[in-house]
């Protein structure tokens, strides 16, 4: 990912352009992961697999203006995040080395890749209000293009900072965000995060919580993860969740056919570690790997039993840390 700042005036602009490898180094249908659930393969919904991510992961420009105490930004993308959830998993300092999907991923920060976006807000002290305009829908299975489309869809949200501690409550109205749905969703979340650095030593740690509000009912999701950085190549990392998922009633509904799905409450609890064995000018090197364990409910165990996943991957960062390669093996 990279950035550019610059002053016209009283306006700082910035541009961010952002990619991931994530089309050429995972299979179509996704990397293996139990209980995922989110997008399509082959024009059927993704189970037990997370997706890979489109190419393009931000293409925006943004402008802030100090206005006395208050501050004034506003945004368009080509690809970009709206106002709603938390930050990405991937960019938020609680889950930096943990390279693992949220279950939740869908109930709180998936719409991080929107394809067409303009956003703005206002801020006064440690208090900001935020909204955007976005096309709803899901990005489509091909990874390395960009899905336009109408404006349809919009968000809200009210983030608050006080010194090491941060919170947001967001809501979003998507327009037939599926792309096996004809139905519209509304997604509701909160969160709070709390980051300590002193150092090459850092905590810091998320809770968060998710409601999508769909035809066929209300699916929840509840999250706390945290990253224990014990010096400057070496971090513990855990997460657990409990995900309401509609693992058995998935897939494509006619207009009209509105029923119920049955839902599956899972449980799942990762504990990792990774360490950097080799760090230079150009970059970093590092190992780790991580076990998760699961709650199955009484409705999937037939088809699930006990499982366990062991996640074992090396890594390699650039010199500031925000490019990344990974590459892991899983067993289940």
């Amino acid at each position: 990912m990279a950035s550019a700042a610059h002053r016209r005036g009283a306006w700082t602009t910035t541009g961010t352009a952002g990619f991931t490898l994530e089309p050429f180094t995972i299979a179509g249908i996704g990397s293996p992961q139990a209980f995922q659930t989110g997008e399509t393969f082959g024009n059927a919904p993704l189970i037990d697999y997370q997706h890979p991510h489109d190419l393009l992961m931000v293409v925006a420009v943004d402008a802030t203006r100090a206005l006395n105490r208050a501050s004034v930004s506003l945004g368009a993308a080509l690809v970009g995040t709206p106002p709603i959830g938390p930050p990405p998993f991937m960019h938020r300092a609680s889950a930096i080395d943990n390279p693992q999907v949220p279950l939740s991923h869908h109930y709180l920060d998936s719409t991080h890749s929107t394809q067409e976006l303009l956003r703005g807000g206002v801020g006064l002290g440690g208090v900001r209000v935020n909204g955007g305009v976005f096309h709803g829908r899901e990005p489509d299975e091909r990874r390395t293009d960009v899905d336009l489309g109408r404006l349809d869809s919009y968000a809200l949200q009210v983030a608050v900072t006080r010194g090491r501690w941060s919170g947001q409550m967001s809501s979003a109205w998507l327009t037939r965000p599926e792309r096996l749905s004809t139905y519209d969703a509304e997604r509701h979340t909160a969160s709070v995060s709390y980051e300590w650095r002193e150092g090459d030593r850092s905590v810091a740690w998320m809770a968060a919580a998710g409601q999508n509000r769909e035809v066929h009912g209300t699916l929840e999701a509840y999250l706390i993860e945290g990253v224990w950085r014990v010096s400057g190549k070496a971090a513990f990392y855990m997460r657990a969740e409990s995900v309401a998922k509609d693992i058995l009633d998935a897939g494509f509904h006619p207009v009209g056919v509105g029923h119920t799905h049955r839902q599956s409450n899972v449980g799942a609890l990762t504990g990792g570690y990774v360490r950097d064995v080799v760090a230079g000018r150009l970059g970093r090197f590092g190992l780790g790997g991580d076990v998760t364990v699961y709650r199955v409910p009484s409705n999937l165990q037939e088809s699930y039993g006990a499982p366990l996943s062991v996640h074992a991957f090396r890594r390699v960062r650039g010199r500031a840390g925000t490019a990344a390669v990974t590459d892991h093996v899983h067993h289940h």
